[in-house]
């Protein structure tokens, strides 16, 4: 496993079409579990905390993701901020301090 950091910050990938955005997130992640050199830590902040929720079309995927050994850490302040804390359904919750310091650590942040 690499010491890569995957950072998603919205609740898709990309700008513009929210329903283009879940379907190019969703192949995205679907390409990365079929990888045999994972990231080491995928954070999700912001609007990007979403797609560990209840209902989100990535649960699964995520799921399979963490399964292999990669770490998923949600900001604790935007799950709070959208009213999501409660719905997380995969990864951990952490906060700002958690995330600067994975960024500090990684090799290569990937930012989506």
């Amino acid at each position: 496993m690499k010491n890569i950091l995957i950072q998603i910050t919205q609740n898709g990938m990309g700008n513009g079409s929210e329903e283009l955005g879940q379907v190019l997130i969703k192949n995205y992640l679907n390409l990365i579990s079929e990888e045999s050199n994972l990231p080491r830590f995928i954070t999700l902040y912001n609007g990007g905390v979403k797609l560990i929720c209840e209902d989100s079309p990535v649960i699964e995927i995520f799921q399979q993701i963490e399964a292999e050994g990669v770490k998923l850490i949600a900001c604790k302040t935007c799950l709070n901020y959208y009213n999501s804390i409660d719905k997380v359904k995969v990864g951990t919750t952490g906060t700002m301090m958690d995330i600067i310091n994975l960024q500090k650590m990684a090799d290569k942040v990937i930012n989506l």
